[in-house]
């Protein structure tokens, strides 16, 4: 538990420092003049966005996976059902009224 307050600490130390880098750039470059950016430049840079923000996503172990998934295929079928049921009230319903 302590290990994941750390690895939570450390990500959001690492944001704070993106941020502030970002906001260093933004401040310096006010006066000066925009220099453009290759498309390539800019394609690397988002890639490079990419790889950092999949390191910090917290990826399900297969026990989690397992669990999540029959939770989910169970929902489908308990809405299925009651829209079947809802659908049959209304049909027969519909059928007494003519």
């Amino acid at each position: 538990m302590a290990k994941k307050k750390k690895e939570t600490k450390e990500i959001k130390k690492d944001s704070l420092k993106e941020v502030s880098k970002k906001e260093n750039k933004k401040t310096s470059s006010k006066g000066k003049k925009k220099e453009k950016v290759s498309v390539f430049t800019k394609i690397a840079n988002f890639f490079s966005g990419v790889k950092t923000e999949f390191k910090r996503v917290k990826w399900p172990s297969r026990k989690e996976m397992v669990k999540y998934s029959i939770a989910t295929i169970i929902f489908i079928i308990c809405c299925s059902l009651f829209f079947y049921l809802i659908d049959i009230i209304i049909a027969a319903l519909h059928s007494l009224g003519k």
